[in-house]
This record gives structure tokens, sequence and C-alpha cells, in this order.
């Protein structure tokens, strides 16, 4: 199976570069002064599950040379619009498109775009980021990617394509028969720790171990598990207990991915993730009150950063 990555950044880098390290045809679509940089230094990683140099397929935008089996996409939300004006050209009459991005938004966009019979549904769960030399570092042993068709067969012939494709490679990966229902609790569980951790400004040990925390914690995940379950997707009890685990842990360091690039000054995926939980509850006549308020405090916080701009 031939695939195509859009990007070398920490998820995509990490997940492709496994892949290619496995024996899988992985081929990276990157910007010309992240090919300049891999060709040079090559494809680093840095994990607790072994380091590696790769030497991958690289392309830049103007040099792909027709479809590819799979395109996975792993970009921020608000990069979406030019990745899809990157990818156009690799996208074919079979080719299946494998979104590995947060929430669930995107898949309205993709549908259109491209049709969604070519739109597979993805998640990852992994703590990567680029370092200063452009080194992709795995924080932590946990890599998973899980994917599968939205409607019709669960074991079609391009996802036991994918799974073969991923079977050796340094991560968990999984052909889900209810891709949608994971994709929805990866949400709602998401949504709550960003939401928090935005608001409160700090990890979620530091935050449940406050007065009013946990409480607070559970009435966003709360919410958010009403419009999941409005939405025809009620979060199934072994996936409310891991996210209380995690939530409710008083040792934990743990912050989202969205509070860390907040803390950094960048941009933030307020609208589709946070905003996108309120507005579907909204429109569903649920009470989102501390959802609202923390998205609230996100949207001060793009306007403080268009004014900084």
């Amino acid at each position: 199976m031939r695939l195509l990555f859009l990007g070398a950044g920490g998820t995509g880098g990490y997940f492709g570069g496994r892949a290619a390290q496995a024996g899988a045809d992985v081929t990276f679509l990157v910007r010309e002064a992240r090919a300049q940089k891999l060709r040079t230094q090559g494809l680093r990683i840095e994990s607790p599950r072994g380091d590696a140099v790769l030497s991958p397929k690289i392309v830049t935008e103007g040099e792909l040379d027709g479809a590819y089996d799979g395109v996975v996409i792993s970009c921020k939300a608000y990069d979406l619009p030019s990745a899809i004006a990157a990818i156009r050209p690799a996208v074919g009459e079979h080719t299946a498109i494998l979104p590995i991005m947060n929430g669930v938004l995107q898949y309205d966009t993709l549908d259109a775009e491209f049709g969604a019979a070519r739109v597979l549904g993805g998640l990852c769960q992994i703590n990567a980021t680029l370092g200063p030399d452009g080194q992709v570092r795995h924080l932590g042993q946990h890599a998973a990617l899980v994917f599968g068709e939205r409607a019709g067969e669960p074991r079609s012939a391009r996802c036991v394509a994918l799974e073969a494709a991923f079977t050796d490679a340094a991560f968990s990966s999984r052909l889900s028969s209810a891709i949608q229902q994971d994709v929805w609790e990866k949400y709602v569980f998401l949504t709550t720790m960003a939401a928090a951790t935005c608001l409160m400004r700090g990890p979620v040990g530091q935050i449940v171990s406050t007065d009013d925390g946990e409480a607070i914690v559970r009435d966003l995940l709360r919410e958010c598990q009403q419009v999941a379950a409005a939405s025809g997707h009620t979060v199934r009890a072994e996936a409310d207990a891991a996210a209380l685990k995690v939530l409710t842990d008083r040792e934990s360091s743990m912050t989202a991915s969205m509070f860390r690039d907040l803390s950094q000054g960048g941009r933030v995926e307020a609208d589709h993730i946070v905003g996108d939980m309120v507005h579907r509850g909204r429109n569903l006549g649920l009470d989102m009150q501390t959802l609202r308020m923390a998205y609230a405090h996100l949207q001060v916080y793009q306007a403080q950063r268009a004014i900084d701009a």
C-alpha cells in the first residue's frame, strides 16, 4: 500500500517514520525547509521505544507523482484548508484519506471536498513534538493509532491493507469496527482536558486538588458526554472510567496540548474543539454553562493574540 503522510512533525513524523521503519511504503509531503533538513539530517526519532535515524522518501508541493492508496493527515485544524490544497493532486478515485486529527468537525470539511466514501475515521494517542533541531521527540511509551470505516464493511480491503502496513511498526494500531464511537469518546475526553487546563492554567493534579476543581472537571466531562449521547454516541462505561481516572488524578502533571500551545502564545484549536462542542450542545438544547465559560476564556485569548499580532 502506497502511503502519503502530510507533514513530518511530531505526530506525522512519528507514525509515518515508524511505519516506514517497519517496511511500509511511506512518502512524506513536507514544506521545502523541512525537506531540506530531512534530506541532510534524516528523520530523527527520539523515543523510549527506541531512537532511529531514517532516510524517508520526501516530496514537496509540485512534486507529487499521481494518486496514492492512502493519505494520512495529522495537521492542526487551522491548517486543514492548506492541507486539502496540498494533498489534492495525490487523491485519486480509490484513495483512502485517513485524518488522525483532534475533534470531529474535520469530517464535514473532508467529506465535502473529497466525498464521504474516500474518508476513513481515525484518531491517534501520542505525546510528541519537534525538538529544537527538528528531531521528532516522543515523550513517553504510549503511541497508538486507531482507524476504520465509518460506514459499510469494517474489514474492507483498504482497511486490511492499512492494518498490514502498520502491524510491525513501533506503535499500537487497531482496526476498529466502531471508529465513530472511538473518535467521539476521544473528543469528549480531549475537550474536557483542554477546557479544564486552559481555563485554569495548570495541570490536572493542581486543578483537582483545589476546593472545587474536581467538581468543575466533572461538570465539563458531564456536559461533553451529554453532547455525545444526544449525537448518538453515548460514552461507554470503560471509556468513562478511563477518562475519570486521568481527569481526577491529584498527582497528575498532565495538560492538554492546547494548553501548551496557549502557554507559548501560539495558535490554538479552540473553535474546532471546545467551540464546536459548545455549538453542538447549544443546537441540541443542552445546558453548556461550564464549557461555555471555558470557550469564552479561549475566545478572549484568541482576540488578545490577534491584537498583539
